[in-house]
Parts: C-alpha cells; structure tokens; sequence
C-alpha cells in the first residue's frame, strides 16, 4: 500500500448520464496533477474493468494521477485489477488497493495473475481499443444486472488460468462498446463528411424554410351594394370652355366614312326589239291667214300608244291661194276662174302627210288603218291611211329608278349596325360614346348596272354607297371622376365599379347641348392591398383571418401559406400578395380599378390637355 499527497487536485464528478468517453475528455482538460473521480451512487461505466483501464490510461497518458473517491468494493476490486488509486474520500489519502491474499494465494488448478499479465493485458486491450473504436461509447443507461454480470466476469477473469481468460475475451471485445464519439469520427473521415454535408443541408433548409419561404396568399370577396346615380350636366364645343368639376364636359365629334354596298332585284321592263313606224294624214281647217304646225317630236295617241313626228309640216290658208284647199266645190272654182273679186272662201280644209315612228319597240304598236280616235296636241284631225309597220318585240329585265330608291332605303337600315360598329371600335377606350347621338348620311350611290340598264339573268344589281357615320364622345376618365366626386358615401366606403353609364335626352344648344347623366355605382368598403397587409402582417392565420372578417362588407377571406408549416403572416410585405374578389348583389364578379393606375391615367389627361392648350395658344 502507498500513500500518495494530493494537496492540489482537480476534483471531477462524474454525473450518471455521463459515459466513459466525457470522463475521459475532463481528465485530458484538467488544469491540475491530480485528478479525484467522484462517482455517482449509480455509475455503471465504473463497473467494467475495461473503462477503469482506459480511466488508468488516460491519466498516464496526459501525466497526471487519477484518483477514485468511492468505498464500493467492486470498485475497489477493480481498482486494484488495474493498480489505480483509490480513497474513502476527498480528505483521506489515497492507496492502491491490492486484491485479498486468499485469492492471491489460490493455487486450486488456477494460475495466479501477475503484474505482467496486467501488463499484457493493457497491450490486448489497446490492440481491442484500435480494431473496436466504433464499439467505445458506453451507455450511462446500462441495467444494474449487467454491471453485476461484469463484476463476476471481472472476478473470474483474476482467477481463471491465462489459457481459459484468452478463450473468454473475443466473447468481451464484441460485447463491450468505448472510445467516445470522436474516436468514431476521426476513424469513419467518409461517413462523418457525409453525415457534416446532411448537418449542414438541413440547417440550410431549416434557415430556407422558416426565415426566406413563408409567404401568405391572401383572397378577400367583397360583396358590393348597388347605388343609382342621376345628375344634370352640360356640353360644350370648344375645349377652353371645359369644367369636368362643374358637370360641363367637351363634346368632341368622332367620324369614318364607310362605303357599303347591297345588291337588289332590278324589276324594270325594257323591250329592245325595233319600233313600229308609218305615215298620218293631217287634216286641218284653217281660215284665211291662218297657220297649223306640226314639229318633229310632236306625239299623236291613239288608243294609248304613242307615235312622234319624224318631220314638221306647215298648214298655212291664204284667199288668193285655193289650191291647197280640199273643200273648194265646182262652182267656187268657176268663180275663182271669172275674176269675181268679191267671191271669198271662208273655211280652207288643209290635207298634209307626216311620218311617225313608234315611241317604243313593240309588236303592239303596228295597227291596221283608222279613220278616227287620234289625237294630239295640235287642232287638226289625224287619220291613218295605211298600216303602222316594224314593230318587234325583244324583251329585257332592267334597273329602274324604284329599284334604286328602294335598295339605298335597305342599305341605310340594314347596314347601320355595322357601320356603328366600325365607328365605334375605332374609337379609343378612354371615350364614354354617347350612343343616342349616332347618326348617318348615305350619298353618292351609284347602280351597277345603271338604270334603264339591262340585268342578267340569274344575277342582281348592285348598289355601292358612301356612307359617313358621326357620334359625339366625352373623357371617361373626367366623367367617371365627376360620379364619384358628386356621390355621397361614408368615409369607410368607396365605389369599385361604374357601369350602366347613360347619357338621357342629349338636346343640342349654341355650342353645346344639356343632357342628364345616368349610372349605377357599386359600393363596398374602403379597403386597399396595403390597408390588408398593416393590418395582418406578423399575425397568426386565424387572428388575421379574424381580423378582416370583421371589416364592413368583407363577405369571405381565405388565407393560403405557401408551405404547410407556415402557421403566420410574415412581417415582410413583399411575401403578402393580396387579391380581392370583388361581387355585386348577384355575385356577379366585379373587376376591382386600380387606384396607381387611375392616378397615371390622370396625370397622363392633365399633361394632354396642356399640350392641346398650348397648340390653340
């Protein structure tokens, strides 16, 4: 037995949970010489011989004593396997135990074990120790049943002959575990990579999803209420002259021309065969001086058919002259011839021919000789002596004057509607087009073929037209900004949609007209994207939920986290998308203005209204 002084020690103790891996890391880290172990009361590393030799060794190792403070004897017992140390406690000196003379002594067919078998027995277990890092870790959680099946393996390791101990211990080496964590670490360099990467992806993952992934996609419905709207306003011609504020806007007229055209059915008769022709006898009475005239052109009717002179005559009655006469009797002519100067006819009967053609193709107009049913519109009797001859017929279907009238009457009805559509898709969306001021001018319409022209059979006549179609429009902007400037609301509510937009009773003044404005507004609450987010951001899902349900007219609120483990709304604004789903009393969806683009849009009618001021400056 020796005494050893330890005045300056370390005094370590060991707590239950701790293995034998921690015991040896604080014996390496201490300051002092000497090291005093205090064991627990229930310490089941101190109950194999194999962690008290490696307690032993990394004491020598780092130069310094270790010293055991306990009195339980299977500690002592070990102690003394491995010539450690021990004392009763910290103020006792402490002795190296040796194991009782009886057992020293034992020669029953058994070998007693020396200095040297310790001696070989630490090279066997530093070889146990290298093929068996990965075993090393001791577990504090070891059952009191096998701490004592060590202790008796323990107590026949001493006493069982060398042959039989060398037999025993691949069974122990395969049983027992030590060397601590970083043993492993520093013999498996692959797998202790592999498991820093996995280390490090998760932490990377862990910062990825709960700092930079959360987001919160929230929908709020709102349910609008329907609010008319009626105002008187006013118009003007001149662009100076424009109070959007007041309800006096600019009137500005937009055109196109547009050339259309509609086929019709010709239905006139045209007969091109040859015309029937002949000869007249003119009969005229005259007195003395009188004079009958018949002109080319002249017409003579007889039962509805017309023939025109193809020359003129001259019926002319002078006293001196009886020879053109046909009612001068034998007698007179006797007294003609005598001298008798006091001898006048009074009435001359004048026979003269003309030549008539036909005023139309046509069989019907060759007739047979007639005496009487002529007439015309010179005083003479007209007798037809022969026959009108000639007339043929060829018959043709041809545009006539009607067909015309008719075709531009269907034109401007059936085709007004495309020519307001084309008027109004060429106007600009930032136009209201008030559309009871639409009107149209069709002119210049023009047959083919022209009329009195022949038609084709099978094919129609078509008539092409120009057609200019006005409206007059006003801003929308100007005139959307004046309804929600003139309705009353409470401060908590907006409008969101304008529709229905009409303009009633558009009478035309000196420059300008008056008119009432018609709309029908849809009311919610006043709410925007970034109200939604102060409110809610940093919240929980159901407290934020909660919150914006209780706002007027929000009908509905759902809130979408990106991931499922996200549990809040995040404090950033920029990973808070709100959308609104807007409705009106129907749950018809409304599309909700934005109110940035409103604001550009004004600034953008502000900055064209100076540049046209400026242009009429």
């Amino acid at each position: 037995m020796c005494y050893i002084l330890y005045m300056n020690k370390d005094v370590i103790y060991v707590e239950p949970e701790d293995d034998i891996t921690d015991i040896i890391l604080k014996i390496e880290k201490s300051k002092e010489k000497i090291v005093a172990l205090v064991p627990p009361k229930k310490a089941g590393v101190f109950r194999s011989v194999v962690n008290i030799k490696l307690i032993a060794k990394a004491g020598a190792t780092s130069n310094k004593t270790v010293v055991l403070v306990t009195v339980d004897p299977s500690i002592v017992k070990l102690a003394a396997s491995t010539k450690l140390p021990v004392a009763k406690n910290l103020q006792s000196a402490p002795v190296v135990p040796t194991l009782d003379q009886d057992d020293e002594n034992d020669t029953s067919g058994h070998e007693v074990i020396k200095e040297s078998d310790d001696e070989d027995e630490d090279e066997d277990e530093d070889e146990e120790e290298e093929a068996n890092n990965e075993d090393r870790e001791e577990s504090d959680g070891e059952t009191s049943e096998e701490d004592e099946e060590d202790d008796a393996e323990d107590d026949d390791e001493e006493e069982t002959p060398k042959k039989e101990k060398t037999k025993k211990e691949p069974k122990k080496k395969s049983g027992k575990k030590g060397g601590g964590l970083f043993s492993w670490l520093k013999n498996h360099k692959k797998m202790a990579s592999f498991l820093g990467v996995c280390c490090a992806g998760f932490i990377i993952f862990l910062i990825w999803a709960f700092v930079f992934a959360p987001a919160v996609d929230v929908q709020v419905s709102i349910k609008t209420e329907q609010k008319n709207f009626s105002e008187n306003i006013s118009f003007t011609d001149v662009l100076t002259e424009e109070i959007a504020k007041d309800g006096k806007f600019y009137l500005e007229e937009k055109k196109t021309e547009i050339t259309q055209e509609v086929k019709f059915d010709a239905t006139g008769q045209k007969n091109r065969g040859e015309k029937a022709h002949g000869e007249l006898t003119i009969v005229g009475t005259l007195y003395s001086g009188d004079t009958i005239a018949i002109n080319a052109g002249d017409v003579f009717a007889y039962d509805g058919l017309s023939y025109s002179a193809d020359n003129s005559v001259v019926l002319r009655y002078n006293k001196n002259d009886l020879s053109v006469c046909r009612n001068v009797t034998e007698e007179q002519k006797k007294e003609i011839q005598s001298g008798n100067s006091d001898f006048e006819l009074r009435r001359c009967i004048i026979y003269a021919t003309v030549k008539v053609t036909a005023a139309q193709p046509g069989t019907k107009y060759n007739i047979s000789s007639k005496l009487s049913g002529w007439s015309t519109v010179v005083p003479v009797e007209v007798k037809l002596e022969g026959e009108m001859t000639g007339g043929t017929d060829d018959v043709a279907t041809v545009v006539q004057q009607s067909d015309v009238e008719k075709a531009k009457s269907e034109l401007i009805t059936t085709k007004e509607e495309e020519s307001k559509l084309k008027l109004f898709d060429s106007i600009d969306d930032k136009y209201y087009i008030i559309e009871p001021s639409f009107t149209q001018d069709t002119s210049s319409a023009v047959s083919t073929p022209a009329i009195d022209e022949e038609v084709k059979d099978g094919e129609k006549a078509v008539l092409k037209a120009t057609t200019t179609a006005s409206v007059y429009v006003i801003d929308k902007v100007k005139l959307e900004d004046y309804i929600r400037e003139k309705t009353e609301l409470d401060d908590d509510k907006k409008i969101y949609e304008i529709k229905d937009i009409y303009i009633e009773n558009l009478h035309r003044i000196y420059n300008g007209a008056i008119s009432k404005l018609k709309a029908q507004c849809y009311v919610g609450p006043k709410l925007t994207e970034s109200e939604v987010v102060d409110k809610i951001k940093g919240r929980g899902l159901g407290d934020a939920q909660r919150e914006l349900r209780d706002i007027y007219g929000v009908s509905e609120v759902k809130m979408n986290p990106s991931y499922p483990w996200v549990m809040a709304v995040p404090n950033d604004s920029n990973k808070v998308m709100v959308r609104f789903e807007i409705k009106d009393q129907s749950g018809n969806d409304i599309q909700p203005e934005n109110e940035e683009n409103n604001q550009e849009n004004e600034n953008k009618e502000e900055s064209e209204n100076k540049g046209d001021s400026e242009k009429k400056e």
